[in-house]
């Protein structure tokens, strides 16, 4: 099985544009745009991508950056989105509750920016999906969820037309479910952390950051996860597909035999064909120019 340090190790091509997208050190975006669009192509579709690392600052962006230069090299323009993370410096609350509501602002605006972005850059703003591995696939599901959130929830937009619309998620060993993160201790009880305390202690917190409680969603969703995941079990995959089924979303599992949980964001790993596949089909697209 890969591990994160493999991960950090894989090349990436020059060329990423980093892009503020707000007044923190911490927002920002990396820009990849491929090469050369061929002629009468159009406008280029987009992925955002969510890095993971259990929503802590010990983990950055720039361990998914090879990732994202593959999906570019396929022809799909990438906006890798950095954001607040658990123990970042930045704010004025205590080190327990940095995640909450700032890392679901960071993504939320981070997405957003997508919609400034595209005049200058050619995008194609009716081909956007987004995509997350761990963590990030949590927050991927995330931003297509967060048009249910009450009206009483931080984290509520009062201008949801404002907001990036996608065409579809692609989550990659996601965790889509905090309370059972919790139960469950997955990633050393950083759920607690990143929502600033337990669900009894902040049952509204674990209902409007969890998709599951979301549910449904609204748009196409494709959760990809290994069967050899030691990290986030698959079960976490498989009870959230289930669960968006039965609520009329179209969601659907995609398991990778023998696959672990870095697999999925190695190019030329045995996953890497099942993910390029789910990121073209959700962008309506039978293959990627």
């Amino acid at each position: 099985m890969l591990n994160f340090d493999d991960v950090r190790k894989l090349p990436v091509s020059p060329g990423a544009q980093r892009i503020p997208y707000g007044p923190r050190a911490v927002e920002f975006g990396d820009l990849r745009l491929p090469g050369g669009l061929p002629k009468g192509h159009g406008r280029c579709p987009v992925a955002i991508v969510i890095h993971g690392g259990c929503w802590s600052s010990e983990y950055n962006l720039d361990h998914i950056a090879s990732f994202a230069d593959a999906l570019t090299q396929a022809g799909v323009a990438t906006w890798n989105l950095e954001y607040r993370r658990i123990g970042d410096a930045d704010g004025g609350w205590p080190r327990l509750y940095r995640g909450w509501p700032g890392t679901f602002e960071d993504v939320a605006r981070g997405a957003d920016y997508v919609r400034v972005l595209g005049p200058k850059y050619a995008l194609d703003l009716d081909r956007v999906v987004a995509v997350g591995h761990s963590a990030g696939g949590q927050l991927a599901l995330w931003l297509a969820a967060r048009t249910k959130l009450p009206k009483a929830s931080p984290l509520y937009s009062s201008e949801p037309d404002k907001s990036i619309r996608l065409r579809g998620v692609v989550s990659l060993a996601g965790i889509p479910d905090l309370r059972r993160a919790f139960r469950e201790n997955v990633c050393d009880d950083t759920a607690r952390q990143l929502l600033g305390g337990s669900p009894a202690e902040v049952p509204e917190r674990y209902h409007d950051a969890s998709p599951i409680e979301l549910l449904p969603l609204g748009v196409p969703q494709r959760l990809v996860h290994g069967t050899e995941d030691s990290t986030v079990p698959l079960a976490f995959s498989h009870d959230y597909a289930m669960a968006a089924r039965r609520s009329g979303d179209d969601a659907r599992l995609i398991v990778v035999p023998h696959a672990g949980h870095f697999e999925l964001i190695v190019p030329g790993s045995l996953a890497w064909p099942v993910v390029e596949a789910a990121v073209r089909e959700m962008l309506g697209r039978g293959a990627v120019q």
